[in-house]
């Protein structure tokens, strides 16, 4: 299976539809930020353009989209992974949306306990599973991938908690747009593919052998 994960939109979805033209691929991720403040229909108008391609588009909202948006998600053809779960060919998959709180009042921002709670329960869904896709639009505290260029780590604490406590296989994020780049906590590797509105994302290959589970990821230029 191809996966292709991307992140941060901010409602310019050029680069993906010129890739898409040209490229094969089985699954696309979208880890929030479809827009850029809104609105809402902006999201519905690029999930059905995308889902024109005939490819299944599982989506979050991120925390620079309206705080309604999951709503919209559902009310296209995408499939809403916010603080829900699903498998599709023994591969878990999960997500949760938004961001941990900001200096900024975003639209989209949950407290810590919050995401714990809910984000953990949509991962223990597909614990079960040897493959995990745990979708995150902000990346797990102290990584490369929550690393502003101050020096400061800005991600969410309750994310870490929890990719410690279940060790998911992948951890693909976003929000920081800076901090385009992998790390590991534990056995999760975490990717934060960089801002798709400047052509960054993530190719995701996993072996379709029922004897060999194998991951490869990649960040590409589309």
């Amino acid at each position: 299976m191809r996966i292709l994960a991307v992140s941060d939109l901010h409602g310019d979805v050029n680069p993906l539809i010129t890739y898409l033209e040209d490229n094969k691929v089985d699954l696309i991720i979208i880890a929030g930020d479809i827009t850029h403040f809104g609105p809402a229909e902006l999201a519905e108008d690029i999930l059905n353009e995308l889902s024109s391609f005939q490819i299944p588009v599982l989506a979050i909202p991120g925390n620079c989209d309206p705080e309604s948006l999951h709503i919209n998600i559902d009310n296209s053809p995408a499939i809403n992974l916010h603080a829900r779960n699903l498998v599709i060919k023994n591969i878990g998959l999960c997500g949760f949306g938004g961001s941990n709180p900001t200096p900024f009042n975003t639209p989209l921002e949950f407290e810590e306990i919050q995401i714990y709670d809910e984000a953990k329960k949509a991962l223990e869904g597909v614990t079960g599973q040897k493959i995990t896709l745990f979708i995150t639009h902000a990346p797990p505290y102290g990584t490369k991938t929550d690393l502003l260029p101050s020096g400061e780590h800005v991600g969410s604490k309750s994310l870490r908690r929890i990719i410690e406590e279940l060790q998911p296989t992948l951890n693909i994020c976003g929000h920081i747009h800076e901090a385009r780049g992998t790390d590991k906590i534990g056995k999760t590797q975490i990717i934060n593919p960089g801002e798709l509105s400047h052509g960054h994302a993530c190719l995701i290959k996993i072996s379709d052998s029922p004897d060999k589970e194998e991951i490869k990821t990649r960040i590409i230029e589309l």
